[in-house]
């Protein structure tokens, strides 16, 4: 779809002004990334209601964890909402009415949604087969900019050193204009959010979508990217570096990827390894032992 001159513009001041802000944020921490990057994956789902506030508190309360890692999709109208799926999914979501989503409706769609009428979906109530240890308790979706302010407050209380945030652009090529705007606007939406809330010198942003993340260094380089890749993915991390055209602060694989040779290989080339998502002790000790830059884990109580 064509964009006009003043939509245009419009995103153009965003990115110049929040990569200032960028910028700015970036020279005032004195805050370095964690030796080893121990990661609440959607905030901990094993233990808490995933994406929610209270799962992201749960996973302060762990001195372990040093970093908080969560998904975001955008609203109809343009609000940048704590969420891992692209659709309400009826596993977990519960209607207003407290009713429940047909087992195969994928119709619910974030994108097409509006922030006031999503709020009324209840996904922390509902057993989560999945799931069986996790808290239920009624839940909401955050935006990301109320999802923070709580975080960055509860962290000050609870903690000495402030978070760290591990934040995914859920976009897919195939899903531009119908699960989510372009991936631009998706991006400058949320680094506008980070950066306005001074956390972005402590935030990664990561992303299986290579658009996203190849416009991440071309847009905003100050930023911290990671690329996440599947199991099933075949390139060396010098093919890997080529394909995206720089450097990665982070790759982040399916752990089931890592061995003593894949760790070197991006050791060698200074990128760090955060392989997602272990969720037995054993696995955890292995990775460790394998020099692994962090984990990130659906049970951060196992760190």
């Amino acid at each position: 779809m064509k964009r006009s001159p003043l939509r245009i513009a419009f995103f153009g001041l965003i990115l110049s002004s929040v990569s200032c802000s960028v910028m700015k944020d970036s020279t005032k921490t004195t805050n370095s990334f964690p030796k080893l990057s121990l990661e609440a994956h959607r905030g901990g789902r094993g233990l808490y209601p995933e994406e929610s506030i209270a799962a992201m508190k749960n996973a302060i309360d762990l001195p372990q964890v040093t970093t908080l890692e969560m998904d975001c999709h955008i609203t109809k109208d343009k609000k940048v909402v704590v969420f891992h799926d692209d659709y309400l999914n009826p596993k977990f979501v519960l209607k207003p009415d407290g009713t429940e989503i047909p087992e195969k409706d994928k119709s619910l769609k974030i994108y097409a949604m509006n922030y006031k009428d999503l709020i009324k979906y209840d996904i922390g109530s509902k057993f989560y087969k999945e799931f069986p240890e996790q808290k239920k308790q009624v839940t909401r979706i955050a935006k990301l900019a109320d999802l923070i302010d709580s975080t960055e407050a509860y962290a000050l209380q609870k903690r000495t050193a402030p978070m760290f945030y591990n934040i995914e652009v859920k976009s897919k090529e195939d899903k531009d204009g119908i699960y989510h705007p372009r991936v631009e606007e998706f991006v400058d939406l949320m680094v506008q959010v980070i950066t306005e809330k001074k956390i972005a010198a402590r935030t990664v942003i990561q992303s299986f979508d290579i658009r996203a993340v190849k416009y991440l260094n071309k847009a905003y380089p100050q930023l911290k990217v990671s690329y996440l890749i599947e199991g099933n993915y075949t390139k060396n991390a010098q093919e890997t570096i080529a394909a995206l055209g720089f450097t990665p602060f982070i790759i982040s694989p399916h752990y089931k990827l890592v061995t003593s040779e894949f760790v070197k290989q991006y050791h060698k080339a200074n990128v760090k390894v955060i392989p997602w998502t272990v969720n037995s002790k054993a696995e955890i000790e292995q990775l460790k032992a394998l020099k692994v830059d962090g984990i990130i884990s659906d049970y951060p109580n196992l760190f």
